[in-house]
């Protein structure tokens, strides 16, 4: 706990008086250009991930960066994703897993959580995750296994958040965009689904870099409207 007030008198001492301008500005409220859903583990940060600034993105994290289906679960998640694309008017929304994530592998070995209630409750919606590698992919193993495990369970929540309404009302209006990624911990690479070809690769194949700037390569990472 020292450590985390030594940092606050840190920012407040020397981050606050270089950054003044900016985060007063901020005060007048917010229009972040994207709505990110994450993993709560520690180890992954989304806004070092993207090296955003605070007021940049609107941030959901949560155990597996699950995304309840609409209706199925009333809760902060779906409150969050209806303000973000509805008052906010967000135009990307980016689902992004991570590698050895501890939720996929409870999914994968749900013996292991049965001590733990909420977190068996919540294993309910990785049930997908779990049946479609066991169905469609029995012989991976180890590393392979979780690795798949953790890019079909974005892919999974990318479905499921297509169920809520300001979602689906925006993607009809060409309002808002989803983006599929996944984080390497023991790399910092990034990766993104590719929905022309269905695999995950390098997001830097899909979206080039110009002077630092991110400049569309084929906008081949964007989910859309299903109905068009």
């Amino acid at each position: 706990m020292q450590k985390l007030i030594e940092g606050v008198t840190r920012f407040q001492s020397q981050v606050w008086p270089q950054q003044r301008a900016y985060l007063e500005s901020l005060a007048g409220g917010q229009k972040p250009e994207a709505l990110f859903i994450g993993c709560s583990d520690s180890r992954v940060s989304p806004e070092i991930m993207t090296q955003t600034l605070p007021g940049q993105l609107f941030v959901v994290r949560n155990a597996g960066n699950l995304v309840p289906p609409y209706g199925g679960a009333r809760g902060g998640v779906g409150a969050s994703i209806e303000y973000a694309v509805a008052a906010l008017q967000v135009p990307h929304i980016i689902i992004c897993g991570h590698s050895d994530c501890g939720v996929m592998k409870a999914t994968l070995a749900p013996e292991h959580a049965t001590t733990m209630p909420a977190m068996v409750d919540w294993l309910q919606m990785t049930e997908a995750t779990r049946r479609t590698l066991a169905e469609n992919f029995p012989d991976l193993q180890g590393q392979e296994r979780l690795d798949t495990a953790v890019e079909h369970n974005v892919l999974m929540q990318v479905q499921n958040l297509q169920t809520h309404p300001a979602v689906a009302s925006a993607l009809l209006a060409g309002r808002v965009q989803i983006h599929a990624w996944t984080y390497r911990v023991e790399s910092g690479s990034v990766l993104a689904f590719d929905t022309q070809d269905r695999q995950f690769v390098p997001l830097q194949d899909l979206w080039g870099s110009t002077a630092g700037r991110p400049s569309q390569v084929g906008r081949s990472g964007i989910f859309k409207n299903p109905l068009k």
